[in-house]
């Protein structure tokens, strides 16, 4: 219990994920998760991104194992990697912090797989510039679900960014109104060295490093696993 308390009292404070400095092998850890969540997404057609969204999809993030717990306020605590559209394919990928929370009665501790989906020349600009909160500054919403998106076409007008998640624990439910999406400095300088920014990574002014390849192609796999379910 005592464990528990200090952990739910470290994510409160939004330190859980940023208390203490990145390696590469930190970052290439987080690479290699993240290809995972992907692959194992995709894996199950009828509750995975259908492939509508991935063809319109302007950037993607991914959040291996998130943590998110509450003792009456919820936080969300988490590292995670990103990569957008260039004209040559997808660019190399970008590191980000995210934190926030929501008020509520809630009451556990969970790890989350979180799949970000930003849409439109807006939704890839809150991206590139990585310092922004959903729901005030880029609108968020739950994306649709299985082998194909909804006829109704309303996660395609407003909607800069569709979220999907996978909880590994008995926390209920998920949602990231007011969290907080930020450049992860210490990722950044540990996987690129110093001033390397996240606006010219993402604009695919920075060559893919091959250790980050396996990702990138899980990224550009995403659709053509998708196609090939229906």
């Amino acid at each position: 219990m005592k464990r528990f308390m200090t952990l739910v009292a470290l994510v409160g404070l939004g330190v859980a994920s940023t208390a203490w400095a990145e390696t590469r092998e930190d970052v290439q850890n987080r690479l290699g998760n993240a290809t995972l969540v992907l692959h194992q997404i995709m894996a199950a057609p009828d509750n995975g991104i259908p492939e509508e969204v991935l063809e319109h999809a302007k950037c993607i993030a991914v959040v291996p194992h998130m943590i998110k717990g509450g003792l009456v306020f919820g936080a969300e605590n988490g590292r995670g990697v990103a990569t957008c559209r260039t004209a040559d394919g997808w660019s190399a990928p970008a590191f980000f912090a995210i934190t926030g929370g929501n008020w509520g009665l809630q009451i556990g501790v969970e790890g989350v797989d979180l799949v970000m989906v930003f849409q439109g020349d807006k939704g890839m600009q809150r991206m590139i510039s990585s310092n922004f909160q959903l729901g005030a500054d880029a609108s968020a919403a739950a994306g649709p679900v299985g082998r194909h998106a909804s006829a109704n076409t309303d996660w395609k007008l407003d909607t800069e960014v569709l979220t999907y998640s996978r909880a590994k624990g008995l926390f209920a439910g998920l949602t990231l109104t007011g969290a907080n999406l930020r450049r992860d400095n210490d990722s950044m300088d540990a996987f690129y060295g110093h001033h390397v920014s996240t606006h010219r990574v993402l604009r695919g002014e920075v060559a893919t490093p091959a250790s980050a390849n396996p990702f990138i192609d899980a990224v550009r796999g995403a659709k053509a696993q998708a196609a090939a379910s229906n």
